[in-house]
């Protein structure tokens, strides 16, 4: 079955108040949820804001982007669902529940992961 990654930009969520946020936070925490209880869950974190580290590939590190000057990753879910529409449903659900739009993309099916 494929999965997907459903992601949002850093700062896409720097718009709800204070108040707002004990809200949003069982709001995404209740379509996890729902996500659990259908099987479709795999796994899903937002990503603290900070600058990254790349490595290549002879191991040498340089700083990553920062976050204010280069879109980067500030959360994301991964599903296992039948097909597209599928996992376009549970990202509005998402989108919804953490009030900012969520970008959706089939992960490569690798055999040995």
């Amino acid at each position: 079955m494929p999965r997907y990654l459903i992601s949002f930009d850093d700062g896409s969520m720097d718009h709800i108040p204070d108040a707002d946020w004990p809200a949003v936070g069982e709001a995404a925490h209740q379509v996890v949820r729902e996500a659990k209880a259908a099987g479709v869950w795999i796994f899903g974190a937002g990503i603290q804001r900070q600058q990254s580290t790349l490595v290549a590939c002879d191991g040498s590190t340089t700083d990553g982007p920062m976050p204010e000057t280069k879109a980067v990753i500030g959360g994301f879910s991964i599903i296992e669902v039948p097909n597209r529409e599928a996992a376009l449903y549970w990202a509005a659900r998402i989108a919804e529940s953490c009030r900012c739009t969520q970008e959706v993309r089939e992960i490569m099916f690798d055999p040995e992961s």
